[in-house]
């Protein structure tokens, strides 16, 4: 078992203060946006751990290097067996400020596809125009630690044409139509087709015009208001009124599959998600969108958003049931005194302090610290405190 030292990401969305709050440091002023753990190229967490060469000294070293000098040692030969020789999955806290892009992830067969596609085109892999950076999908589930605000899949598109008709803009009148046809599909995708190809200087108007009746209106409509503010005249904003509005509480998260539009909005969570950096943007954002490629990805289809609550187990671990191999994710919320939590598993595990101190065989773990545990080595913890499990699904 090895404590992480993990890279935090400054994203301009990022706040400020809920990530140095949670660690109980001062804030830098920097927006604070992502904390990484695992063991992603662009931000492997780190361990102290003695190689080889020295096996008395502990050097800090890459856990990505430690995963590829022995992958079965690692990760166990299951784990290897089904996704190769790298952890799956990728733990984050994640502490949104602002909204972040409006974007869509592809299945597995889409992402293997397109990925090839784009190889055999030659596409530089950190081109700005390059869609697909690896051939995995991503999966991700997001749960709050605070209140916490997003857009998840595409509401029913009869309320969508509701929230536009009443503000009063003609230039949205052909949207409210076409959300009022049918199929629902059609219309849905119409409307974003259209959204997104509309000339770029009569969309800013017609968003500035959105933007200040929402403001106007307020309610139901703030959160739109809020998101025109952070991105003046971009198209992505009426894209957003067609998606369902969620605010979770602490302990509710979010599944968000293949192939549903997504954005966060506001607010402290632990994320894990696939190991991809597959994403398709449809809006809020100033990078690249593959207008046609977003087109046959996304999931036309109205859904209500599945908020999850974790099921408890007679063990005390608390499980976010997902579809998903990759990963997944529990919480402990572990009391004084009580017995500890055996949590030795067969699949290489990341343990997240949340609230409290929780004890990690002899390594104390305050809000904000991490620890690695290889596959099936015997593991178990004490509280007081609150302790998320990220591991492989079994």
């Amino acid at each position: 078992m090895d404590r992480l030292s993990n890279t935090v990401r400054p994203y301009a969305w990022g706040s400020t203060t809920a990530i140095p709050a949670l660690l109980g440091i001062a804030p830098t002023g920097e927006p604070q946006a992502e904390m990484w753990m695992g063991a992603h190229p662009g931000a492997p967490s780190r361990i102290a751990r003695p190689n080889s060469a020295d096996a008395t000294t502990p050097a800090e070293r890459p856990l990505t290097d430690v995963i590829a000098a022995d992958p079965e040692g690692e990760l166990g030969a299951a784990t290897v067996a089904r996704f190769g020789p790298r952890l799956p999955f990728l733990l984050k806290l994640l502490a949104a400020a602002s909204p972040l892009s409006l974007q869509v992830h592809p299945d597995l067969d889409q992402a293997r596809k397109g990925y090839a596609d784009e190889e055999a085109q030659g596409v530089p892999i950190d081109a700005p125009h390059r869609t697909y950076k690896d051939a995995n999908h991503k999966p991700e589930l997001i749960c709050a630690l605070t209140a916490f605000d997003g857009l998840c899949g595409f509401r029913r598109p009869t309320e969508a044409a509701d929230a536009m008709e009443v503000l009063g803009v003609d230039s949205l009148k052909p949207y409210v139509d076409l959300l009022r046809a049918h199929p629902e599909e059609a219309a849905l995708r119409e409307v974003l087709t259209a959204i997104l190809g509309a000339d770029p200087a009569e969309m800013a108007d017609t968003v500035a015009e959105a933007a200040a009746a929402c403001e106007r209106l307020g309610g139901a409509h703030a959160p739109y208001a809020r998101i025109a503010h952070n991105y003046p005249g971009d198209p992505g904003v009426l894209a957003a009124m067609l998606l369902n509005y969620v605010q979770l509480q602490p302990g509710e998260a979010l599944f968000l599959g293949a192939g549903v539009p997504h954005a966060y909005l506001d607010g402290l969570g632990v994320e894990i998600m696939a190991n991809s950096d597959n994403v398709l943007r449809c809006g809020l954002t100033p990078k690249h969108i593959d207008v046609p490629e977003l087109l046959r990805i996304v999931r036309f289809e109205a859904t209500e958003p599945g908020v999850l609550r974790p099921e408890a187990s007679p063990s005390g671990e608390e499980r976010y049931e997902t579809p998903v191999d990759e990963f997944a994710l529990s919480r402990y919320t572990l009391a004084s005194g009580a017995a500890p939590a055996e949590l030795t598993a067969p699949t290489p595990q990341i343990l997240l302090c949340t609230a409290g101190t929780v004890r990690v065989g002899e390594i104390d773990l305050t809000p904000g610290q991490s620890v690695y545990v290889p596959a099936a080595e015997a593991v178990e913890a004490t509280g007081p405190g609150t302790l998320f499990r990220a591991t492989v699904a079994g």
